[in-house]
């Protein structure tokens, strides 16, 4: 598959004087059209790293490239970042303007794109958050949830090839959750956009197609959700969970049930004590 996204070798410290690495010599290729979801415990490097794909941090050492873009080109800085939008934690950080279907139509009017393709664009992307009929509420009227897929929808606006989600999720509550990640799915499996999905939920991760763990600055686990999952002693050891289906499983196979590991949702939990259950008959 073709790669959005590809850093090579890169490095990155925040402070000159002492040169702490937050991350070093670290490699990461994301497939165009993927769902790649990064976890790790604050202080991991993940939210660093996402910085660094539409070239709001650039590396100290190594390379990010970007649809083979060199996030390092100061003129190619513009076109970087109409590829790659970014969503952060706060939604309301975000917000810029006090009419919702202003607030969609802020950056990528201010690429210059005409009236008429702007129109368009900003009711096409409140249709792809389901938020059309709130085009004209104000901002602040609207839930945690809902504000952001306003966000969302201001980046879709600007046409992007992927969307990169920085713990977006990390201020809702459980149903403004459910709503951003509904969304996030429907982007990718029915528009084709590439999701970088930042996140410390372990149930949010389970939807992605690739899961990648970071601890100390280093890749620990990259793989798909189910192989990732699975590694319940590896993941506890870095302070992350799993989810709680996959864990419940996982200590009821401590007491001899023999339930198969890659176990991620309720419903596979249950089709497999069944399956035991009639096994017994």
């Amino acid at each position: 598959m073709e790669t959005i996204i590809n850093a090579e070798n890169i490095s990155y410290f925040y402070d000159e004087e002492t040169k702490k690495y937050v991350f070093k010599d670290l490699s990461l290729k994301v497939e165009k059209g993927s769902f790649v979801a990064v976890l790790g415990h604050n202080g991991s490097g993940k939210s660093t790293l996402a910085k660094h794909f539409n070239a709001i941090l650039q590396p100290t050492e190594g390379k990010v490239y970007v649809n083979s873009m060199d996030t390092l080109d100061e003129d190619k800085l513009l076109e970087i970042r109409k590829d790659v939008g970014m969503v952060f934690q706060n939604p309301d950080n975000q917000i810029v303007a006090t009419i919702v279907e202003d607030d969609v139509a802020f950056a990528p009017e201010n690429l210059g794109v005409p009236h008429d393709e702007l129109v368009i664009r900003v009711r096409d992307a409140l249709k792809a958050v389901s938020m059309e009929n709130f085009s004209d509420k104000a901002p602040h009227q609207l839930s945690g949830g809902q504000k952001q897929r306003v966000a969302i929808a201001g980046i879709i606006a600007m046409q992007p090839d992927c969307i990169v989600l920085d713990e977006a999720t990390a201020m809702l509550d459980p149903k403004g959750r459910r709503e951003v990640m509904e969304v996030v799915r429907r982007l990718n499996r029915e528009m084709g956009i590439t999701v970088v999905f930042i996140t410390h939920y372990m149930e949010e991760a389970a939807n992605a197609d690739r899961v990648v763990v970071m601890d100390s600055g280093k890749i620990v686990l990259d793989g798909s959700p189910k192989e990732v999952f699975t590694q319940v002693e590896t993941l506890k050891s870095i302070g992350l969970d799993v989810p709680q289906v996959t864990y419940l499983s996982y200590l009821l196979r401590g007491t001899k049930l023999e339930l198969p590991k890659d176990i991620l949702t309720a419903s596979e939990c249950a089709d497999a004590i069944l399956k035991l259950l009639e096994e017994k008959k």
